[in-house]
């Protein structure tokens, strides 16, 4: 039977803007310390981020408000996610892929399991240029990303389109989100889920691998 593994790619795929502020701080050359929002690291000291998660304000208002703020530090305008990240993250982006995800993604290739994305916005936030240095990429079966579609997770057919692209039944695909809003939306159309807890990447994939039962989870 054949299955699919079906990613977020955000914090799922790499390591969050919250985890590598030290990265940003030098990329941009600022002071140490200077950021200091923390997302689900530190949810009590930011409340911009417990607005999100109380469907306040949407994802892509917090990161573009983070956004603002970033290049207001170094006097810039920035209006997109994709500049912020592309100043952070562009010199070398492979830096920030999750070891986790890797060792999975190797696991589910060699089982033959189908690979997808599906983002709310993947080139948006990241920029069009910025797959072009992620070769792993190239591996995926389906690439589904709202920056094109219009359509946001958890609005059902935003899995659906990537249901049909993959050409299997919901049933037999595990999909891996660390936003809950996207894991519910996932769970009402009958796919199998993972809320992927960015504290803990390793345990998260290690969930999905199970589900797709590959060795128990363990991962090579």
């Amino acid at each position: 039977m054949t299955k699919a593994l079906i990613l977020d790619f955000g914090g799922v795929v790499t390591r969050t803007l919250f985890e590598t502020h030290d990265m940003t701080e030098a990329a941009l050359g600022l002071p140490a310390g200077t950021l200091q929002w923390r997302g689900p690291f530190d949810p009590d000291n930011d409340p911009l981020w417990r607005d999100m998660q109380a469907d306040r304000i949407s994802e892509r208002d917090y990161w573009l408000q983070r956004t603002r703020e970033t290049g207001a530090l170094l006097g810039k305008n920035w209006t997109q996610m994709s500049e912020f990240v592309r100043a952070a993250r562009g010199g070398d982006p492979d830096a920030v892929i999750r070891p986790e995800f890797r060792a999975a993604l190797d696991t589910a290739r060699k089982a033959g399991v189908k690979l997808a994305i599906l983002s709310n916005e993947l080139d948006l936030f990241y920029g069009e240029d910025f797959r072009d240095k992620l070769p792993f990429l190239d591996g995926f079966d389906v690439v589904v990303d709202a920056t094109y579609t219009g359509i946001l997770k958890p609005d059902p057919r935003a899995y659906q389109a990537c249901l049909d692209q993959l050409g299997l039944p919901a049933g037999d695909c595990v999909f891996v989100d660390d936003q809950m809003r996207n894991i519910e939306g996932a769970r009402a159309v009958g796919l199998q889920t993972v809320h992927f807890n960015v504290r803990q990447p390793r345990e998260s994939y290690a969930e999905a691998l199970s589900l797709l039962e590959l060795a128990d989870g363990r991962m090579t």
